[in-house]
């Protein structure tokens, strides 16, 4: 997948003491479970349903081996669109933002009472590295944009449901900006929009939307390096990096905690060429020549070659590369 350059590394990598917004679930992110939060409504448009609002839609983490990517959105009046996030609050790309700004922002966003607070709704969408991968190495393909074109419906379809009176949406594009446009337009005929490369620099919705899905990835990737630490007291997720294959920490990661057998945890997205290298290379992985099954009755159940008293399991189950080769 798709690198970042050595300087935006740093500000990739989650920030010390992320702001752990209440999109995080600790119990679904220890699983490697993929889910969906929603804010509550804010309180201008609970009290005007009818108020005209923009929608703005953005990711982050598409790229890394580890760790999830996150889907953003962020809808408020459309007569605040750029006084409040361009102009009050400077949201921008989250790339261009530093850690603590990003963090920060999302915070002001989940305070009640807050100018943000009070005018912003928004929702994320956690694919966990797990799904991600093993929906792309399904024998009918499930592809990254399929897969992210298919969050993108449903987060936007849930907040129409909601009764929220969108009339424009903004989206940073996945592939041809006018293809994907298309797409979204058959879906949702009775809006308005607009799909753009760098759309996170470009309006001020998508730049909230960004901020809202950096800071979930970072608080996500937070947790799940406190679980497989098993640090009670949090352990920053340095030791893993920003999660991009061009990282050093990321792969010097993997490497160090490739079980040889079962590989990672479910952070890790096994389809990626990185994880697949390392499976392959016989100084990190070792490598099984599995028998044809031969069918009939007379074969055991999987269960029965993991029991202690079976003495053949390493020669009838599979042998390693190594044994094969002798």
């Amino acid at each position: 997948m798709d690198d970042i350059d050595s300087q935006d590394i740093v500000e990739e990598a989650p920030a010390k003491n992320t702001f752990i917004a209440p999109s995080i679930d600790e119990k679904q992110i220890f699983a490697n479970n993929s889910y969906t939060y929603h804010s509550a409504l804010p309180s201008t448009i609970l009290a005007n349903k009818d108020t005209e609002c923009v929608l703005g839609v953005d990711e982050a983490g598409r790229g890394p081996v580890l760790g999830p990517m996150v889907y953003g959105l962020l809808y408020l009046p459309l007569t605040l669109h750029h006084s409040l996030l361009a102009e009050t609050h400077r949201f921008d790309d989250s790339k261009v933002l530093t850690p603590t700004v990003r963090s920060n922002l999302l915070e002001k966003l989940c305070t009640p009472g807050s100018d943000l607070f009070e005018n912003c709704g928004w929702a994320t969408r956690i694919m966990s590295a797990r799904d991600i991968g093993a929906n792309m190495l399904k024998p009918a393909i499930y592809n990254l944009n399929a897969q992210a074109m298919d969050a993108t419906i449903a987060l936007i379809q849930q907040v129409l449901d909601a009764g929220i009176n969108v009339k424009e949406v903004y989206i940073d594009t996945i592939g041809k900006e006018e293809i994907y446009q298309r797409k979204l337009e058959r879906v949702f005929p009775t809006l308005t929009i607009t799909v753009a490369k760098k759309a996170d620099s470009l309006y001020p919705s998508v730049s909230a939307a960004s901020v809202c899905a950096k800071v979930t990835r970072d608080a996500a990737l937070e947790v799940a390096y406190k679980a497989l630490t098993a640090d009670a007291h949090g352990t920053s997720a340095d030791g893993w990096g920003s999660g991009y294959p061009s990282d050093a920490r990321c792969v010097n990661w993997l490497r160090g905690n490739l079980d040889p057998v079962f590989g990672w945890d479910g952070q890790c997205r096994f389809s990626w060429g990185t994880a697949k290298d390392l499976l392959d290379k016989r100084e990190f992985a070792r490598k099984v020549e599995w028998p044809e099954e031969s069918g009939g009755d007379g074969m055991l159940a999987l269960s029965e070659y993991f029991r202690d008293d079976y003495d053949d399991i390493a020669n009838w189950w599979g042998q390693t590369a190594e044994e094969v080769m002798i």
